[in-house]
């Protein structure tokens, strides 16, 4: 049995397990193939897991263990690397190789939402508000980077490239409009939940993109919409970071 998995604390919403089973069908493999969640609170555990499952192939890594599990791997892609998380492992025996499959999904995604929605695709000279400083954070700011458009992180907590939600104003806002949610705030069951911003100051002008999927529309894309701004989930950026970790695992 050839098997790949998922590693994150904690897996009650998971995405990966049920997308790979249904793929691993479509594709004539559910006999041959599976997927299986470890859901760890330690990313040492990483260790234990690969050594435990020799026929493990492949692993994605969720919540919070996408910059931590980067010290415990063999090698690092290069775009991995300067982003500083992982999300994909590609294992080939005793060896193992971290890669990042969010910033391309992100940045494939949130072109293909943005033409759909009728809005320009040229970003180059842009500004955007990164909320978050976890791990797809990294990756979005790199996606980001790659189009051209100047990033500012918000944060619970101030530094030299971040400021905190208290800071964000009618002003700065004006001067980023494209807001990306990186947190897991307004993740089910916390449906009422949306980070803390002043939504009255969002306009046509803004477009608002939220790495959670479920729910399909969270409190931060409910209150953009209100006030006419763009707004997208991420459950296109799901699928594209998976169809990428695939390819990687398989050359498929």
């Amino acid at each position: 049995m050839t098997s790949f998995g998922l590693i994150g604390y904690p897996l009650s919403h998971s995405f990966s397990r049920g997308y790979f089973t249904e793929k691993f069908s479509a594709l004539g493999l559910a006999d041959s193939y599976r997927y299986l969640n470890f859901e760890i609170r330690d990313a040492a555990e990483l260790r234990d897991i690969i050594r435990d499952h020799p026929d493990l192939r492949g692993i994605n890594v969720t919540i919070p263990h996408k910059q931590a599990v980067i010290p415990l791997l063999d090698e690092v892609e290069s775009t991995a690397a300067r982003i500083g998380a992982v999300n994909t492992i590609l294992v080939r025996g005793d060896k193992t190789t971290g890669f990042n499959t969010d910033h391309s999904a992100f940045r494939d995604d949130l072109l293909e939402q943005l033409a759909e929605q009728g809005r320009s695709t040229g970003l180059r000279g842009t500004s955007a508000l990164i909320l978050g400083t976890g791990g797809a954070s990294l990756a979005v700011r790199e996606a980001l980077a790659g189009l051209g458009v100047h990033t500012l992180f918000v944060s619970r907590r101030a530094g030299e490239d971040r400021i905190t939600y208290d800071r964000v104003n009618r002003a700065v806002l004006n001067e980023h409009h494209l807001i990306v949610n990186t947190t897991p705030v307004g993740t089910d069951p916390d449906r009422t939940a949306a980070p803390d911003l002043p939504y009255d100051d969002l306009s046509p002008e803004h477009f608002c993109y939220d790495l959670i999927y479920n729910p399909a529309e969270t409190q931060f894309l409910r209150e953009a919409r209100r006030r006419g701004a763009g707004a997208a989930n991420g459950l296109g950026m799901l699928h594209k970071q998976a169809e990428a970790a695939w390819l990687i695992w398989t050359g498929e």
